[in-house]
């Protein structure tokens, strides 16, 4: 957005952090406008505003401005918990970020009972002596009910859950098996063994996989569900995919891009059923490297409906029992396991950087409420699905690249270089550091650093803190190539029955075949005309219902696992710090993947001063030093879902145990002034030596940091 008066105003949109203040975002090139508490001016999370930038100041290290006019809402609809006083009635909103609650007046009330959940119309918005204000829309229900857990976060991020009826009309005049004249025009593959390999809970099955030996050589088939044929460019199934953009997946439950009748049945790749696809043949040599790609749309009957477990347990417990009657496939899976490994060294060695981090996966019990929370599997048959998709995926934006033609890529760019800088300073102290290669930051420093971390104390602050660096994936017209997979071109061809920007590659793919076999008539090329106009609206909008649905998906997560420890107040539970900040520790527990705060004034057996450079507490009688990694025992003593907040204390604490890589003070600063970055290095200070403590009276808690 263009700014005006000189460069002095400029308009973007707000982010609020739950501590009140907020940064405005006005473009992918500029650095985001910082915006103190003071200066928001009645604008709240999600605006559209109007910002003056403030003049820069010494000391200063970002920009900062007043926001001057609230341009556009993000939203008139909020949800939150109702509370009925004595006095008056209010909405406490969900989204703690937006800083204020609404005042109801009771001709708004419309039934509503304290405690309940909500859905409010703001009538008033919020000025400098002027509550916000509002009305109740809808009720949704009791907060500890499942179902009503679902709405609130369906209506928190507007996520659209309920097909109307001409759209599911729509879909149920379908055909459920396709013409014979259609099947004529199509490669059958009917009888190549092919197999889907999902969780046990799939119900969608979108991929297909087949192997052959040729000579030394693999000829890989990757067939892939062929939704374009179903849901044709301007229908009500189009334009119903197009506004939801992917599927959103929750705990047991899931809002589906496509009406069941498509996802679940007519389109999904089911067992013994013959299924329209569009196939990725990719003929690799026999170190996996790719000699040929060809493309078509084919016919497909899968052989069997395999899960992870059962592949996992024939490639690591060479038992092919596990799958029963269809011994037959084991040796096309041993086959692609030993295809999956050279594509993964492969991968590796050209930089490809694999976070490896722990999934929590929620347990639910008939009721839908948390039972468990276990770590998620990710073994070699994932791993095997993951690079027979990474090849597809490629193999496609590299055949439609080459044709020249404007295109949907999946893009990673490069980390941004302040955070980076950041991060390597923050590095130092434990003894690791992003190495260049030919004096850049490429995938393969960030990936050494990885495998660097891998093993140690450090491995997940290491890992978080990259991904922090890393800028979001994301879709575009423009190819800059993928900086995580390190591929200079990619996209995403393989889940069209869950991505929208994986339907229109379909589309594209058809065309451009159609083209080139010169077959494609008047109507298909104004299509393609039409497509390509539309790319960078359809790129961004796709993105943002990427990221809207990610939002929602950890959000109600968050709250089953809050909601699983409300119960455990009291008990007590092994885990490690997690990070350190001046008002405590976040400790993350050992088996379950829940993190609380130890705040530092229960840290009752010093006082402590946080350590900036070396990012730590650090006591100032004992000396005793809390570290990103120690282990550590806490004591569950309050759990908030609402404000998603959980708070510990500490029973006992162990330094890790460390090779001998921590640097003194002196260490850090010569590796901190050799680092590859541009410009001038200051010299780091010195760490604040404190004074010792004063003695305490009884009972007191020591003093509380902010």
């Amino acid at each position: 957005m263009r700014s005006h008066n000189k460069q002095k105003t400029v308009s973007g949109r707000l982010s609020l952090h739950q501590d009140g203040y907020g940064f405005v975002s006005i473009g992918k090139d500029e650095s985001d406008i910082y915006i103190s508490r003071k200066d928001l001016g009645g604008a709240l999370n999600g605006d559209l505003v109007t910002v003056h930038i403030l003049p820069a100041s010494k000391g200063r290290d970002k920009r900062e401005g007043r926001i001057t006019a609230v341009t556009e809402r993000g939203s008139s609809r909020i949800v939150g918990r109702f509370r009925q006083t004595s006095a008056n009635a209010l909405l406490i909103p969900e989204d703690i970020r937006l800083g204020t609650t609404f005042f109801i007046p009771p001709a708004g009330v419309n039934g509503a009972v304290d405690g309940q959940q909500v859905v409010l119309e703001v009538t008033v918005w919020p000025e400098k002596n002027r509550l916000a204000a509002g009305r109740v829309l809808e009720i949704l229900g009791w907060p500890d009910d499942p179902d009503v857990e679902f709405l609130t976060v369906v209506n928190r991020f507007n996520l659209p859950h309920v097909f109307d009826e001409t759209t599911l009309a729509e879909a149920e005049a379908l055909p459920e098996s396709a013409s014979q004249q259609e099947l004529a025009k199509r490669v059958d593959l009917r009888n190549l063994p092919t197999v889907t390999i999902d969780g046990e809970t799939a119900k969608d099955f979108d991929d297909a996989v087949s192997l052959q030996q040729d000579g030394e050589n693999f000829r890989l088939f990757v067939s892939i569900a062929d939704v374009a044929h179903y849901v044709t460019p301007g229908s009500l199934l189009d334009k119903e995919a197009y506004l939801r953009g992917t599927s959103v997946y929750f705990p047991g439950r899931s809002i589906p891009m496509l009406p069941q009748r498509l996802s679940n049945n007519i389109c999904s790749l089911n067992p013994e059923q013959t299924r329209l696809t569009m196939t990725a043949e990719l003929l690799l040599d026999k170190n996996g490297k790719l000699l040929s790609a060809d493309f078509y749309n084919s016919i497909i009957k899968s052989d069997a409906r395999l899960t992870y477990t059962q592949v996992k347990a024939l490639f690591e417990d060479d038992d092919a029992t596990v799958l029963k009657e269809q011994q037959w496939l084991a040796p096309m899976l041993l086959a692609m396991k030993k295809l999956a490994l050279m594509l993964m060294e492969m991968r590796h060695n050209r930089g490809s950087i694999d976070f490896d981090l722990p999934e929590p996966e929620i347990i639910l019990d008939l009721a839908g409420r948390t039972e468990a929370i276990v770590k998620s599997e990710r073994n070699l048959a994932h791993r095997l699905i993951e690079e027979f998709m990474l090849a597809a995926n490629e193999a496609v934006a590299g055949f439609v690249t080459s044709k020249k033609h404007p295109f949907i890529y999946r893009i990673h760019e490069q980390p941004d270089q302040e955070k980076l800088t950041a991060f390597q300073d923050f590095l130092l102290p434990f003894g690791f550091r992003i190495e260049p290669v030919d004096g850049k930051i490429t995938p393969q420093s960030l990936q050494k650093l990885v495998y660097a971390a891998s093993g140690t104390a450090e491995e997940r602050m290491v890992n978080y803190g990259l991904l922090r660096c890393m800028k979001q994936a994301r879709y575009s017209e423009e190819n800059v190539g993928h900086f995580g997979l390190a591929s200079d071109c990619y996209t995403h061809f393989t889940s069209p029955i869950r991505r929208y920007p994986d339907l229109l590659v379909h589309r594209f793919l058809k065309l451009l075949l159609l083209a080139e076999s010169r077959q494609a008539g008047k109507k298909e090329q104004l299509l393609l005309q039409e497509m390509t106009a539309n790319l960078p609206e359809a790129a961004e909008h796709c993105s943002n219902r990427e990221r809207v649905a990610m939002e929602a998906e950890r959000d109600l997560t968050e709250l089953k696992k809050l909601q699983f420890m409300q119960d455990k107040i009291g008990e007590e539970f092994d885990g490690f710090i997690a990070g350190v900040a001046a008002f405590g520790c976040f400790v993350e527990l050992k088996d379950i993947f829940v993190e609380g705060l130890v705040h530092i004034s229960t840290l009752n057996d010093d006082f402590y001063n946080f350590e900036e450079q070396l990012h730590a507490l650090k006591g100032r009688r004992n000396n005793k030093v809390i570290r990103i990694g120690d282990p550590v025992t806490v004591r569950v003593v309050a759990v908030n879902p609402q404000a998603r907040r959980i708070e510990f204390i500490m029973i006992s604490h162990a330094a890790a145990q460390r090779p001998e890589k921590l640097h003194t003070f002196e260490q850090s600063n010569e590796q901190y002034q050799r680092l590859p970055v541009k410009g001038k290095r200051p010299k780091l200070k010195k760490p604040h030596t404190a004074k010792p403590a004063p003695k305490r009276s009884s009972g007191r808690k020591g003093k509380r940091h902010r």
